[in-house]
């Protein structure tokens, strides 16, 4: 059973920082593709950044240059460090990641609870 645990969220304001982990366990070959996504209330789920396994990174337009995202292959944890967080930043956080379970198994996108981020004054 693969799990995938977030935290790091909490009630900052504006101008703030806040990082947030994601660590997966349970039986896992391969870890590929960790991404963070956002959702408000009665909108879509949003892409905010993803992180290659070898490293690359790609980003919303809305957060580059005050997120990022790095990932720790050895401890199966993606992070998304938040800076100069504005008040539209506020929502439910989600990692996902591309995890193949064996070594002859397609790899399966896996989704964390979420963890809420409020910034606020």
């Amino acid at each position: 059973q693969v799990q995938l645990v977030e935290s790091g969220g909490g009630l900052v304001q504006p101008g703030g920082s806040l990082r947030l982990s994601c660590a997966a366990s349970g039986s896992i070959s391969s870890i590929y593709t960790m991404g963070w996504y956002r959702q408000n209330s009665g909108n879509q789920r949003e892409l905010v950044a993803t992180i290659a396994r070898a490293g690359s990174t790609n980003y919303a337009d809305s957060v580059k240059g005050r997120f990022l995202i790095s990932r720790d292959n050895a401890k199966n944890t993606v992070y998304l460090q938040m800076n100069s967080l504005k008040p539209e930043d506020t929502a439910l956080y989600y990692c996902n990641a591309m995890i193949q379970v064996h070594s002859y198994s397609s790899p399966i996108i896996y989704w964390g609870q979420g963890t809420r981020v409020t910034v606020s004054s």
